[in-house]
């Protein structure tokens, strides 16, 4: 029966999609219900930026594209992918580089809003910030080996 469990467990969270992270642990309430907890964990080696709220690793200092970005509470970064991050629902909004249909995006741990990632910009100087994350500093701090 242990094993059967661990199984269902472990296929339970090989089912679960992860925006570009991997999952970590799953568990089973007594009552009978699925309770999921999954939080990837970005190598120790690496400098990374964790929410500040919760400590859940964001993002791999290697996937920073740029620190000149603008968010709605200030400074923001603009990363390649990050983790522990879910996506809401893609609106179009005018920003100060122009319309661009953007996702929020909130800390999976904690729920906090982070920023939002672009899902389509529509001017062909902006499309290279197309699947890419802004994480506005307001909202993370740097952990794991920073000078």
């Amino acid at each position: 029966m242990h094993i059967s469990l661990f199984n269902l467990l472990f296929e339970e969270a090989a089912n679960v999609g992860h925006a570009n992270g991997q999952s970590s642990s799953s568990s089973s309430s007594g009552s009978g219900n699925m309770v999921k907890t999954f939080q990837a964990y970005l190598p120790p080696t690496n400098r990374t930026y964790s929410c500040v709220h919760c400590r859940a690793h964001l993002a791999s200092h290697d996937e920073l594209i740029s620190k000149s970005f603008q968010g709605s509470q200030g400074r923001a970064y603009l990363f390649n992918s990050v983790v522990n991050v879910a996506c809401g629902q893609a609106e179009e909004r005018v920003l100060l580089t122009g319309l661009h249909a953007v996702a929020d995006i909130y800390c999976e741990c904690c729920k906090t809003p982070l920023g939002w990632k672009y899902e389509h910009a529509f001017e062909s100087s902006q499309k290279y910030k197309e699947g890419k994350y802004i994480i506005e500093l307001a909202h993370m701090i740097k952990e794991n080996g920073w000078d």
